[in-house]
């Protein structure tokens, strides 16, 4: 299973999380990516999209995600896995890696299967759209702010999730 990573980063911390897991992944730099210079199109090579993004403001999606989430809306799916990641701060109890909700909400109807839920529980926060309510998230939550320890074994624990 060929395995693309996308990736939406303002200040290097989901970059940096991107190159990580990827390196757990055993995925090459080449099919590493950049959503603000890469084209929707770009995910065709891919049976594994792993997608990551940040959360900003009141819970919104990273900014270089919104012209590459609108194309990949465009776009079927089927036949592919979608597994999603993101880096947030739970001090933002209310939107708590909210972006990842919205990528997941966004992609649901281009008839990929997601995989990669992960449990939350590591964190304290009021509401995150990621949530599926049962302590498990849609995909891989991470505090690089305030949980920066936890980082490297959810990365672990879910890159070996995902190879099965």
């Amino acid at each position: 299973m060929k395995t693309g990573i996308f990736y939406g980063s303002t200040t290097g911390t989901t970059e940096s999380v991107a190159k990580r897991l990827g390196g757990l992944l055993g995925v090459a730099d080449a099919d590493i990516h950049n959503v603000a210079e890469s084209a929707p199109s770009d995910v065709a090579d891919y049976d594994l999209l792993v997608l990551g993004t940040s959360t900003w403001g009141s819970g919104d999606l990273q900014d270089d995600w919104q012209d590459f989430i609108a194309g990949l809306e465009e776009l079927s799916l089927r036949g592919k896995k979608i597994a999603l990641f993101g880096v947030g701060d739970e001090s933002m109890t209310d939107t708590f890696c909210n972006a990842v909700g919205t990528l997941y909400d966004r992609l649901k109807k281009t008839g990929a299967e997601f995989i990669g839920a992960f449990p939350d529980g590591s964190f304290t926060f009021k509401d995150s759209s990621a949530d599926t309510g049962e302590g498990v998230a849609v995909g891989l939550l991470l505090d690089e702010t305030n949980h920066a320890d936890l980082t490297d074994s959810r990365l672990a624990e879910w890159a070996a999730l995902l190879k099965k």
